[in-house]
């Protein structure tokens, strides 16, 4: 039985961590390098550093601010924010990253992953999805979050994998920060027509929300969170512990 995975997110603006609710109405949390250091000698699996106004901004990463939160992390960590070339993931390598996240740089260069992937290999090259409802389909959003792609979701992604892309994080606008749950229904059919790892993003706000999920898409491989974390609402062990009582299967 593959192991679930607790993954926080650090979404980074200005050097700083911070959080909203729907893409929208950021407010300030801390210091990345803190909280990664914290989260890496806390029990979590992995841990995610988004530079999430990059792309928006029409810049490169930040990399001196990532420099120091990959020192701190002794955990696989996977980076994002800027990333439009195949140049810019050697650079994020250099500076500690162990995966390399794209989302609007995809949809800008639609030959970066199949570039990335050979240069790199498939389990580099992480796509990340900001995905919500329009009239009842599910649309692709870029910039944040704050562009309608009008790409259908589910065919972008298998666009994606067949260029190469290692690993899919599926990130509902819809949920996010809404603290009620994972986007259960937009998860299954991402899950369903994909053969690669799928991590669930946007939506959690308890420990009840971790076991809903892993029970009700048994297959999914990861849950990321960060407020819960952030603010310390839910510590990685104590969600830890419930998980394995529940029997669902997790590094302790």
């Amino acid at each position: 039985m593959i192991t679930k995975r607790i993954i926080p997110c650090l979404d980074v603006k200005d050097g700083r961590v911070v959080k909203g609710k729907n893409f929208t109405g950021l407010s300030d949390v801390d210091s990345p390098v803190k909280l990664a250091e914290y989260y890496s000698d806390n029990y979590a699996d992995e841990l995610v550093f988004y530079d999430i106004t990059a792309s928006s901004e029409g810049r490169k990463l930040f990399t001196e601010i990532l420099k120091e939160t990959a020192k701190k992390v002794f955990i696989p960590l996977t980076v994002g924010g800027g990333i439009e070339q195949v140049e810019d993931f050697d650079r994020v390598l250099k500076c500690g990253a162990d995966k390399v996240s794209v989302n609007s740089g995809a949809i800008k260069n639609k030959s970066l992953i199949k570039e990335a992937s050979r240069t790199y290999g498939s389990q580099c090259v992480v796509l990340s999805v900001d995905i919500k409802r329009v009239d009842g389909c599910f649309k692709v959003f870029s910039k944040g979050g704050r562009e309608n792609t009008d790409m259908d979701a589910i065919e972008w992604i298998k666009k994606c994998i067949d260029d190469g892309a290692g690993e899919i994080v599926v990130n509902s606008i819809d949920t996010d920060g809404v603290k009620k749950g994972f986007d259960i229904e937009l998860l299954k059919l991402v899950n369903n027509s994909v053969n690669v790892p799928v991590i669930a993003s946007g939506g959690a706000g308890s420990i009840k929300d971790f076991i809903n999920l892993f029970k009700e898409i048994p297959t999914i491989d990861a849950g990321l969170a960060a407020s819960i974390f952030h603010y310390k609402e839910v510590s990685i062990k104590d969600l830890k512990l419930a998980l394995k009582n529940e029997n669902i299967n997790v590094r302790i």
